[in-house]
């Protein structure tokens, strides 16, 4: 058997499979097609050096490469559009209802620290509303890092009970 018949039947065996590989890499019937061709035609190029028994292996392997090579390229090459852009800030944002209630929650919270005696109602606000960590509290109001964090502890249990009344009222 030559080359080009040897191809022949490893394109009618192996066809399908080869483009299911492809379309499940990359998720693109078009670059399926294309590449399961770029597939076979690498695979001919290196027929005279495959001494191997298991074609079928050998082509899977081939696919797979191509795809991925497909993959890294395409990712190389793409230039976002202004729709995906802002699909992918929206996406990363979270949707107007999200972003409402969320916004509702931070003001609820504000609110709750404010109620707070000084200084647990300033120490609330820094951790949870203006998401500060101890460090830069202590650093910020000049006090050992031991004494915030036994005031974060003691806000925190302050904004429990808070919460908890507004719950069972």
């Amino acid at each position: 058997m030559n080359k080009e018949e040897r191809l022949s039947a490893m394109i009618d065996t192996y066809q399908n499979l080869v483009f299911s590989i492809c379309y499940k890499v990359t998720a693109d019937y078009f670059a399926a097609e294309d590449l399961t061709q770029e597939s076979f035609l690498a695979a001919y190029k290196g027929l005279d050096g495959f001494e191997g028994t298991n074609e079928k292996a050998w082509l899977c392997r081939i696919a797979t490469n191509k795809s991925i090579d497909y993959l890294r390229s395409a990712g190389r090459k793409a230039v976002p559009t202004e729709d995906a852009f802002f699909e992918q800030q929206s996406e990363t944002r979270g949707s107007p209802e999200e972003l409402c209630l969320e916004e509702e929650v931070r003001e609820r919270l504000l609110k709750y620290c404010s109620k707070l005696k000084p200084p647990y109602d300033e120490i609330a606000k820094a951790v949870y509303y203006d998401e500060m960590k101890a460090e830069e509290i202590a650093r910020k109001r000049n006090e050992n890092i031991k004494t915030v964090q036994t005031q974060i502890y003691r806000a925190r249990d302050m904004l429990r009970k808070l919460y908890g009344k507004e719950k069972s009222a």
